[in-house]
This record gives C-alpha cells, structure tokens and sequence, in this order.
C-alpha cells in the first residue's frame, strides 16, 4: 500500500461467495443422496438422532450460505486506516483514534497472521465491542492474556493482515511491535 494514503479493507467477494455456494451444495447434495435412496433416509421425527444431526447440519450451512451472500454483497469498508485512526466495522462501526492505539502487531492464530490492536483501557471499554471467543464468524476476537486489545482476522477480507500493518506503518510506525 503507498505510504500515507487511507486503506479500506472489505470483505472479499469471491471468498464470500464461494462459502455461500459450497454451504448450499453441501445441503443440496445430502438432499439429492436422501432422494436417490430414500431407505438410508433419516425418518422425519425428533426421536431419530440421524434427523436431529441432519437438521442440525443443513441449518449451519443455510447460515453459513446466508452469512456468504451477505457479505459478498456488503462493499462498506469493514477496517479503514486513515490519518485519523482506525475505523473497525464488522457491525460494531467504531473509530479509535491514534491516541487511544497503544500498540499494534501480528500474530499467527492457527495457520493465518492476525493484527493485533492494543487500545487504551478506557476507549476499549467506551467502544463496547462485545467481542466473543466462541462465534466463529467473526472477524473481531478478543485476545487472550490482554484485556483491552482485539484481534482482527482478515478471513473473508479482501486485504492480508499484513497488507493492514503495512498501512499502519505507513501512518504511526511507533505504533508498530514485534
């Protein structure tokens, strides 16, 4: 990204889209195997666990298929790192200020890079981000051991978590650790 120019990051089409389009699939091909060979068919009733686990399965995936073309069509910026600070969106849509970043780095989370933002104590508490560990969507985690920082994953976005640090070097290199 060129130095000192803004970077919004939106969630990635094709990414999206293709969550979406699997997630139907998966449904569609479970349905097409019941219809072929229906005696392999759970029986439509609560006291069959078969159902119970198909039912469970096919509305993970409409949600994850509905969470896909959602954000397939959504083109607000969800991170936007300006001179002014850093914009968060992923529903929450709250700006912090240089002054409230105390310090911002990556850190690998699973097999992915993730940007780590360290915020003063009382803009993290006034911002009320309601983070979460256990929704898996999201792309705003808190992060363990350290109470007023958030982790952003770049899954689904159309920019790297280091592409983001690269932009906020650009702007605040102090802000930036190891």
């Amino acid at each position: 990204m060129p130095t000192g120019r803004p970077a919004e990051v939106r969630y990635g089409r094709l990414h999206n889209l293709s969550m979406a389009i699997v997630a139907v699939g998966i449904v569609a091909t479970a349905l097409f195997q019941f219809a072929a060979r229906p005696e392999q068919a759970p029986r439509l009733s609560p006291a069959d666990p078969r159902f119970v686990l198909f039912a469970v399965l096919t509305a993970a995936m409409a949600y994850y298929g509905y969470l896909g073309t959602r954000r397939s069509l959504d083109r607000k910026p969800q991170v936007v790192i300006d001179r002014d600070g850093i914009a968060l969106g992923f529903g929450r849509n709250r700006r912090f200020a240089w002054s409230d970043v105390e310090w911002v780095r990556l850190r690998r989370l699973a097999f992915r890079p993730q940007l780590q933002i360290a915020l003063s104590p009382d803009a993290f508490v006034a911002a009320d981000l309601r983070l979460s560990t256990w929704t898996l969507e999201d792309g705003l985690r808190p992060v363990r051991g350290v109470p007023a920082a958030v982790l952003v994953r770049d899954n689904g976005l159309d920019a790297s978590a280091g592409a983001m640090l690269d932009a906020i070097r650009a702007f605040r290199p102090n802000l930036v650790t190891p």
